[in-house]
């Protein structure tokens, strides 16, 4: 007869995910999961298969939930320039420098994995047509425009890393609101 579940999947992959964020993609092994949720290591075996395995449920939560904050920020937020950048601001809580940087070995577990890689692209895809409904009612908006906001969002992140004077939510709502007035408010004056 088989043993019930004592914890939920989801249980354990919160623990492994605050593992992973705490002490990178190196330290997700069964054994420490196990430590970190209390089940043991052999139980994490049966249900994850491999470590290859847990590490990608593992990140595929970690998706789900950034859909999910995605979605529901798309929701809320103005369908104006300014509401686009309210929610790329909200989506750039990562803190200081250092948990970026971790941020970003956690970033190449899931390019490493083609089913990691595809949630990458379908939640680039759901953000690019969130910031496009943001820019609906701006007459001259370029096509595209929700991608190329999306990416100067992601290049912002990049260059505060390299210089991280204040915070990363100040510097990316500097930066998207010089590149929309740029973009769109100069652009429409051509």
């Amino acid at each position: 007869m088989p043993r019930t579940k004592t914890l939920s999947d989801e249980h354990v992959l919160d623990a492994a995910l605050k593992l992973l964020h705490e002490s990178g993609p190196e330290a997700l092994t069964f054994e420490r999961v196990a430590r970190a949720c209390g089940l043991s290591a052999a139980t994490l075996v049966q249900r994850f298969k491999s470590k290859a395995g847990l590490k990608q449920s593992t990140l595929l939560l970690a998706w789900e939930r950034l859909d999910e904050k995605t979605a529901k920020l798309a929701a809320t937020v103005p369908k104006t320039p300014d509401g686009a950048v309210e929610l790329l601001v909200a989506l750039s809580n990562y803190g200081g420098i250092e948990t970026y940087a971790e941020g970003l070995l956690v970033l190449r577990e899931d390019l490493r994995d083609p089913v990691l890689r595809a949630r990458g692209a379908a939640w680039k895809a759901a953000l690019s047509s969130a910031l496009e409904d943001c820019f609906s009612q701006v007459r001259h908006a370029p096509q595209g425009i929700g991608l190329l906001t999306a990416s100067q969002w992601q290049g912002s992140l990049l260059w505060w890393s390299f210089d991280p004077q204040g915070s990363v939510q100040s510097y990316v709502e500097a930066s998207l609101r010089r590149f929309i007035y740029a973009i769109v408010v100069s652009g429409s004056a051509e």
